[in-house]
Parts: structure tokens; C-alpha cells; sequence
């Protein structure tokens, strides 16, 4: 992804790539840029926006990093809870930081979407798909959806079941005790269908992103507006309007 991050980045003529980091692959050559292992090498750079697209534990310490530099931080990681958007918000107070769970347009439009059908419907589930390389469960984007659906209803049917000859087999529940259920799975790379059903009929949203290059306008677009969203904001609706 953080390669990808650069190219699109490089690609657009408003932004300029200052520096690339990962501790994997220091001395590479990306986009004319040498990655270097460590952000604290960058001092100096005057970068005004990190790109973060790693995991949970490098994404605490580079956005403390980042809060204390004044550095605006466009996050994309997945598996940041409350009590980490607390503690953003507590330290973002120069500079600002945005959480996005998924950057493609069409999954945020997806979202939306859930959000707005949610009162028409008693029952829902949630089933996300992603490549086998995803190293959490659920993923942002599903937990988000639930978040969203549930905060827009209070009216859901209480799930029949009583037993489960495999246990787990209807997955996990989220807020307001919708179902999720992780796919890992190679070939995939994000995907997420949300089920909603009533009397008679069954509502499905599904949202597909073949290719990393969906996430990019997304990216690029809060890079560019980010210094227009002071403190913490979750999610890229706000830029969109909806």
C-alpha cells in the first residue's frame, strides 16, 4: 500500500513526496525517494501531511510522533478503538489527524447507505471479505458500518438462534447485536456486503474494491484537505458532503 500511497501522491501536480518510511525495507528507491527505516531520519523534511498505512502498534507511536511535530496525519491503519481516538484527540491539538476505515468513495457512498436503510429493517448482517494477508478481524470498515447502522435504529429483532453445532458459526456481534462475519481469503483484496431483510424482502449493499489504486483519490483528497478538519475526524464523509 505504501508504495502505492507514493505513486499517487508523486502523480498529482498540488503535492510533493518528501519521504518514505519503512523499517522493513530501509535504502529502497520509491518514487525517486530513499525509504528509510525510521521517521525520526526525516527531521528536517518539512513534510506537512504522514501517510500512515502500517499496523496498530507502529500507528500509536508514529501519530505521538506526528502530534508532537505538528505534522497532519492521514491514517488509513485498521484496529483503532475508542480509547485510541480519545487519546488522539487529546494530543492532535497543532496539527490535525483523520482516521479514514476506508478510503474508496464507493465504500463510504456504502456506508452511507447502510446508515440511511437501517430504520426500514429488522434484521442485518454484515459479511466483510479481504485478502489473507489482513491481520484484523472485523475489519475498520465493518465495525464502522455496524457503528453506524445501529446509532440510526434501535429497532432490530433479537437473533433466533439457540444452538451452534460449530461454535462461532453465525459470527460476531456489534453494536445492537448485528452479525459480522471476517472472510480472509487469497484473490480478495476488500470487500463488504451489508444484508438487511424485513417482511417479505431483503435489501443487499455490497461494495467491491478490486485493486489498491480504488483507495487513492480518497488519500489524495484528504491530504489535500485535511488542514481544513482541526482536531480529530473519523471517516471521509465530511469531505464528501455527506
Amino acid at each position: 500500500m505504501g508504495r502505492t500511497v507514493c505513486e499517487a501522491v508523486t502523480g498529482d501536480p498540488e503535492l510533493e513526496l518528501v519521504g518514505a518510511v519503512d523499517p522493513g525495507r530501509p535504502g529502497d528507491e520509491v518514487c525517486g525517494i530513499t525509504v528509510v527505516a525510521d521517521g525520526a531520519e526525516l527531521v528536517g523534511q518539512q513534510a506537512d501531511v504522514m501517510v500512515d498505512f502500517t499496523h496498530v502498534a507502529a500507528a500509536r507511536e508514529n501519530l505521538a510522533w506526528a502530534a508532537r511535530a505538528g505534522v497532519h496525519a492521514v491514517v488509513g491503519t485498521s484496529g483503532l478503538g475508542e480509547d485510541d481516538l480519545t487519546r488522539l484527540r487529546e494530543a492532535f491539538t497543532a496539527s490535525n489527524c483523520i482516521v479514514v476505515p476506508n478510503f474508496a468513495i464507493g465504500a463510504v457512498l456504502m456506508m452511507r447507505f447502510a446508515e440511511l436503510a437501517a430504520p426500514w429493517f429488522e434484521t442485518a448482517e454484515i459479511i466483510e471479505l479481504h485478502h489473507d494477508r489482513k491481520l484484523d478481524a472485523p475489519s475498520g470498515t465493518a465495525m464502522r458500518t455496524v457503528e453506524r447502522m445501529a446509532a440510526a435504529s434501535d429497532r432490530w429483532a433479537d437473533d433466533p438462534t439457540r444452538t451452534e453445532t460449530l461454535p462461532h458459526a453465525r459470527g460476531a456481534t456489534g453494536p445492537a447485536d448485528i452479525h459480522v462475519h471476517s472472510v480472509r481469503l487469497r484473490g480478495l483484496v476488500a470487500h463488504q456486503e451489508v444484508l438487511l431483510g424485513t417482511e417479505g424482502e431483503t435489501l443487499t449493499i455490497r461494495h467491491d474494491s478490486y485493486d489498491r489504486s480504488s483507495f487513492m483519490p480518497g488519500v489524495v483528497l484528504a491530504v489535500k484537505r485535511i488542514g481544513d478538519l482541526p482536531g480529530v475526524t473519523v471517516g471521509l464523509d465530511p469531505l464528501l458532503g455527506i
